[in-house]
């Protein structure tokens, strides 16, 4: 499993992303986000795994736990899986319930996340919480 929701937290983001100066240094922390993501294996990379909506192609598998969820993802590009590092690090390890009632939006507003992508990349972004709480909804 990866690091997200355990040794790496929203809040460990925040605080992370306030010591950078420009949005060019963001970036490049959200891409080293990212390769702490292990990636999936070939077989995870099926049609019932992707996340549409993304400009990128992206995966997405749930796993229960002692009634949490954990998510592992993929992406081919590296801005991507940072941005899936920044999500999971919201959602990871938590309840179906504690995912539904999360404020995603209030922490996307806190990091200034959306106003510096492009609206393709914040649409795909949307899509792949969508899939996280819809996950969570079916539990």
């Amino acid at each position: 499993m990866n690091p997200f929701g355990s040794s790496i937290t929203p809040e460990d983001i925040i605080d992370t992303l306030g010591f950078f100066d420009s949005w060019e240094e963001r970036y490049k922390y959200i891409i080293d986000l990212g390769k702490e993501l292990s990636g999936l294996d070939e077989a995870s990379k099926t049609d019932d795994n992707i996340v549409r909506g993304c400009q990128s192609q992206v995966w997405l598998v749930c796993k229960r736990e002692d009634g949490k969820l954990w998510f592992d993802a993929d992406s081919d590009a590296f801005i991507v899986k940072g941005l899936l590092g920044v999500v999971l690090s919201a959602y990871n390890g938590k309840t179906a319930q504690e995912i539904i009632d999360f404020d995603i939006e209030a922490f996307f507003e806190e990091l200034k996340l959306l106003k510096h992508l492009s609206p393709t990349r914040g649409n795909g972004l949307r899509a792949m919480v969508k899939r996280i709480v819809d996950f969570a909804q079916s539990e």
